[in-house]
């Protein structure tokens, strides 16, 4: 099925436009959502959405609408999911996009939304970017500024074909963004801010990072080990910033890993028809890697 391109606005300002791609069997009450990092939109995860509906999942990519604050984020994304009559959600969340997942997951911790988590190339503590003190003038800068901050975190140097066809792919979609949504997203990547741990220790935690070049300190990583000592780990060897975009065979193979548990579940985000032929796929991939792996 063509993904559904839908634009909501949740909020009483109709300037704030949520844009998603909703895809996969509507039958399916605890969909797999997608939270793209700051230059990201929702087609940057066109391969796991083309993937995984095609295994039977419903997954749903989207776009915030400009919001400047942490709160502000987390009240229109619990609108989105009423309007879309969500109840609880699997949150597939890429730097900022992660950040944004975990600080959603505390957010409603008391009447909890979020089932589970996949958090890739993520943060906990926005301070790691040292730009706390900017945080309040993206706003007044113009575009071509945020433009060059932003591809500042971008990898340089030689690169495999796949991952430079991914960061064009990303420069691209970040000359789609105009000044408020990227400052705004900026902002929000780096204002002052952590997550609370202790009222997110229960969700099922998959932490996903690449081993190579990222905008991301080992010590950010060795901090999301701490605080989710019990997540799952998926490493991949290489991928970069946009791993979900240059080695998406091995990311999907990673999130059908992390699902796994729910199926049979009232929170599978698969069409329980769809399961055996599911499974079939991923041990075929898994042993093709696994062989692989023995020939390196």
């Amino acid at each position: 099925s063509v993904p559904l391109s839908l634009q909501i606005i949740v909020d009483d300002d109709d300037s704030k436009v949520w844009s998603l791609y909703d895809a996969g069997p509507r039958s399916i009450r605890c969909p797999l959502i997608f939270l793209p990092p700051v230059s990201g939109t929702a087609d940057v995860f066109f391969q796991q959405i083309l993937a995984l509906t095609g295994w039977g999942y419903r997954v749903i990519a989207l776009q915030y609408p400009v919001y400047w604050d942490h709160l502000e984020f987390c009240d229109g994304f619990r609108k989105l999911l009423d309007h879309l009559q969500l109840d609880k959600v699997h949150l597939f969340g890429a730097s900022l996009g992660g950040f944004l997942a975990q600080k959603f997951a505390e957010y409603t911790h008391k009447s909890p939304r979020v089932q589970s988590l996949i958090l890739c190339n993520a943060f906990s503590d926005t301070s790691i970017f040292n730009q706390t003190w900017t945080a309040n003038s993206f706003w007044l800068m113009p575009a071509f500024m945020l433009k060059k901050i932003v591809l500042g975190n971008f990898a340089s140097g030689p690169l495999d074909p796949e991952m430079a066809d991914g960061i064009d792919f990303m420069v691209d979609r970040l000359e789609s963004l105009g000044q408020s949504e990227l400052a705004s997203r900026l902002t929000l990547n780096c204002q002052n801010s952590y997550v609370e741990p202790h009222k997110i220790r229960d969700i099922p935690v998959t932490i996903m990072d690449v081993f190579d070049q990222s905008a991301l300190s080992t010590e950010a990583k060795e901090e999301m080990y701490k605080l989710y000592p019990n997540g799952r780990r998926a490493h991949l060897k290489t991928g970069g910033n946009f791993p979900y975009l240059c080695r998406s065979a091995e990311v999907n193979l990673y999130i059908q890993i992390h699902l796994l548990q729910f199926h049979g579940t009232r929170y599978a985000a698969i069409d329980p028809s769809m399961v055996s032929a599911e499974e079939l796929e991923v041990q075929k991939i898994s042993l093709h890697s696994s062989s692989e792996q023995e020939e390196q």
